[in-house]
């Protein structure tokens, strides 16, 4: 057996399982290669009382083949001294407060290596909203305490500190009058408990300093449900409102997001920050590449279809919305405009995410079912997220155009008679005879099909 070296090291081929690579010239100096092709050096050894132990160096990449083989001398030398250098580095590390174990942990989060939603690495902004928890609540709370000593009643009375805002604060943050605002509350102290349960348990899988875990258990305030919707009296309201703030050409870009929003029933930061190659005007569909869920396909309906199809879009920018100043990145001034374009209105407590809950509401009164509207917003049970999909189910498009055309003329300021459209049988009858017609008499217009006029 060879003499461990990096070359060594990265010839090593992954394998269906774990295996060993050994050292020829330092015993007990080895490293183990996974069927995931990392590859972690380590040393073996026996301590004082023959028990075997394995003490892990670091990862290949991390580390060099010869930073680990001092490290491994380091650790021999140690044994041979009567010393256990994995149970001394065990004591240090159970010793750590919880501030400590947030910025291990923060580390290993701008790595890539802790895994959110789907078991993918965690997004740029999740990441923001991690750390501004991390350091907003957990650390002023709970980050003096050491890790071993927090107990289950110590994180339910963060819950609670959260929950009553003792968390509270308003400061202004190093971007050009930017201002950060913690408010707490029952929402916020739950998805920090939740979080914290997360970092619990990245100290006790990954690091070995605890064997239970804290948060796991504690019970947590309930979300309260989002329920707020718009009327069509609301949307007609929208639909004005819109139509005056766009008589300001400063707002006519975000009057236009305003109304892809409401009509597609997209994120706000979908459509804010969709680029043209995800627009598939042939396939009536956004492919975005990269959303809460991943890659998702979603129907276009007709009105937004047209929307785009009639934009401008030969700039050398990516975006369809660019910024003002910088083209090459998204339309930064949009949550500044909404706010000046709904405050004093009817309508001053509209969200971005009230229009999303909105359509969803609507294709339910339309009479369509659960999983098509899943699929319609790109929801993880009903959304289709293969890069490989092509051409949408024609019932998917139909739902898209019905729930975006009947938003679009609730905008319009449209009295429509409310019915729900896939149980509509005149206009069942009208889409059959249509679809049914021969091409001939289609192009020519001599001839009627009537057979479903009755």
């Amino acid at each position: 057996m060879p003499k461990l070296t990096k070359q060594i090291v990265e010839k090593s081929e992954p394998r269906a399982r774990q295996y060993t690579i050994w050292c020829s010239e330092l015993k007990g100096f080895g490293a183990f290669v996974l069927p995931s092709g990392t590859r972690t050096y380590f040393v073996d050894y026996r301590n004082v009382n023959n028990v075997r132990r394995r003490m892990k160096l670091g990862r290949h990449g991390q580390i060099t083949a010869e930073q680990a083989r001092t490290l491994a001398i380091q650790a021999l030398a140690e044994v041979a001294k009567g010393n256990d250098p994995l149970e001394n580095r065990n004591s240090a590390r159970k010793a750590i407060s919880v501030k400590e174990l947030c910025e291990l942990y923060i580390a290993e989060l701008e790595a890539g290596r802790i895994l959110g939603k789907g078991g993918r690495p965690k997004k740029a902004t999740t990441k923001v909203t991690d750390l501004g928890r991390i350091q907003r609540h957990i650390v002023p709370l709970l980050g003096k305490k050491q890790v071993t000593h927090v107990t289950k009643a110590d994180v339910t009375t963060m819950m609670k500190d959260i929950m009553s805002g003792k968390t509270r604060l308003s400061e202004k943050t190093k971007k050009l009058r930017g201002k950060s605002v913690v408010r707490g509350g029952a929402g916020a102290a739950s998805r920090t408990v939740g979080l914290l349960g997360g970092i619990f348990t990245y100290a006790r899988d990954e690091l070995g300093i605890i064997e239970v875990n804290p948060a796991h258990g504690v019970r947590k305030p309930k979300d309260v449900a989002r329920t707020r919707r718009l009327n069509e009296d609301e949307y007609r309201a929208l639909g004005r409102i819109l139509s005056k703030a766009a008589e300001d050409d400063r707002y006519t870009r975000t009057v236009e997001i305003i109304r892809v929003l409401a009509m597609s029933g997209c994120r706000r930061g979908e459509i804010v920050a969709i680029q043209k190659k995800e627009i598939d005007l042939a396939g009536s569909a956004l492919r975005f590449e990269d959303t809460k869920e991943g890659q998702s396909v979603r129907p276009m309906g007709l009105p937004v279809l047209e929307f785009f199809d009639a934009l401008d879009m030969e700039d050398d920018s990516p975006f369809v919305f660019p910024g003002e100043r910088n083209p090459e990145r998204s339309f930064g001034s949009f949550p500044r405009h909404w706010e000046k374009i709904f405050a004093g209105t009817e309508l001053e407590d509209v969200t971005a995410h009230v229009l999303r809950h909105s359509f969803a509401s609507m294709a339910n009164d339309l009479g369509f079912t659960e999983i098509t509207i899943a699929a319609l917003l790109g929801h993880a049970t009903g959304s289709i997220t293969s890069r490989y999909v092509h051409t949408l189910d024609a019932a998917l498009v139909m739902a898209a155009d019905t729930v975006s055309g009947y938003i679009q003329a609730l905008l319009d300021g449209a009295e429509l008679s409310h019915t729900h459209y896939a149980l509509d049988r005149s206009s069942r009858k009208a889409a059959l005879t249509r679809f049914l017609t021969p091409q001939s008499e289609t192009s020519t217009g001599l001839k009627k099909v009537e057979r479903f006029a009755a």
